[in-house]
């Protein structure tokens, strides 16, 4: 892809840090958003935090950066996407034909994810998939050098969620495994939990998508830019059985990063900032980089791996990460872009 030239390209470097969140084939549009941020030199990362798809995201990124700077995070990312993609391919999770006529990217009609999604209701994966099989396992070995990724000088945050405390578990470089990553992604109704250091893990979008505040704890960055592809808004009462579902979830995914987001607004109107801590807390400047394309694609799409589809919200990621340096590119290092005083409103 033609680099993009940048009227900030010869600004003075800042560090910032990403948070990543995860919602399966939508973590294309965040690939996008961090193929077009690794174009731009001044912007220097310090930290990732990142759930699910976020999570994969991340330590791709990360691995890649470490080997060959932003050009090689941005061919790693590609790579990874491509191989979900190629090994998904036969997958039985695929577009009926009406889907395809009509150019929509869900399987709401697709008979075999309708049956599925029955099942799922009756059959666990331990009934399904007893031999707890994860195409992602083989991709992630073939694309990270988990060596290498402990190392590296980009400090990752990878959650996952504690099934029997239901507690979030922050996993950090030098304890990142392929299981770590798979279990930031384990959707309980798709896949067996993963079992680390004894305990078994799901998805971490339950405790936290992502969880920000290691974020301010452990890196010197005052900047944090969200990338969100789960609607916190969306507009209309759902009706159907699927919409309601669909809701609920974006609701309960959602969940934990109001309530961390409102946790950093209140500290930063109460914290001393004469006190280096609290200085942090009273500094942290947040943005978000999101898309509204992202709310009117239906929950079952999180499922399509096309790799039309893919690169489709990659380059609407590519779009809205354009569109929010255009705006704001003067305001990151001086101004929060996200008003989250506004959600102590909202308590």
């Amino acid at each position: 892809m033609t680099p993009v030239a940048s009227s900030q390209s010869a600004r003075a470097p800042l560090l910032v840090d990403l948070a990543l969140q995860g919602g399966g084939s939508h973590g294309a549009f965040t690939w996008g958003v961090l193929d077009r941020l690794l174009q731009e030199p001044w912007l220097r990362i310090e930290g990732i935090s990142g759930t699910s798809a976020g999570a994969m995201n991340a330590a791709i990124l990360v691995d890649g950066y470490a080997e060959g700077g932003a050009d090689g995070a941005r061919a790693r990312l590609e790579l990874f996407w491509k191989q979900v993609s190629d090994g998904a391919r036969f997958s039985p999770f695929r577009r009926s034909p009406l889907d395809v006529l009509l150019g929509r990217w869900t399987l709401d009609t697709s008979p075999i994810f309708l049956a599925f999604d029955l099942m799922a209701r009756v059959f666990s994966p331990y009934d399904l998939n007893p031999r707890g099989v994860n195409p992602l396992t083989a991709i992630l070995a073939d694309c990270i050098d988990f060596k290498r990724l402990a190392q590296a000088p980009i400090k990752l945050f990878i959650t996952a969620t504690n099934v029997h405390t239901g507690r979030g578990r922050v996993f950090r470089n030098a304890e990142l495994t392929p299981d770590v990553l798979l279990a930031s992604a384990c959707l309980p109704t798709m896949f067996q939990a993963i079992e680390i250091d004894g305990e078994a893990y799901w998805d971490g979008g339950y405790a936290g998508n992502p969880t920000i505040t290691p974020l301010i704890r452990e890196c010197a960055s005052i900047d944090t830019i969200l990338i969100q592809v789960n609607p916190v808004e969306r507009p209309g009462t759902p009706r159907t059985a699927q919409e309601i579902l669909n809701r609920v979830n974006e609701i309960s995914f959602n969940a934990t990063l109001l309530k961390e987001l409102r946790m950093i607004a209140v500290l930063r109107q109460v914290s001393d900032p004469g006190t280096s801590e609290g200085a942090r807390w009273a500094e942290m400047r947040i943005h978000r980089v999101a898309s509204d394309m992202i709310t009117g694609l239906g929950s079952s799409s999180k499922l399509n791996a096309e790799w039309e589809f893919l690169t489709m919200l990659r380059d609407e990621g590519r779009r809205s990460a354009e569109e929010f340096l255009n705006v704001h590119a003067s305001d990151l290092g001086a101004r929060s872009t996200l008003d989250i005083d506004a959600l102590l409103d909202q308590v």
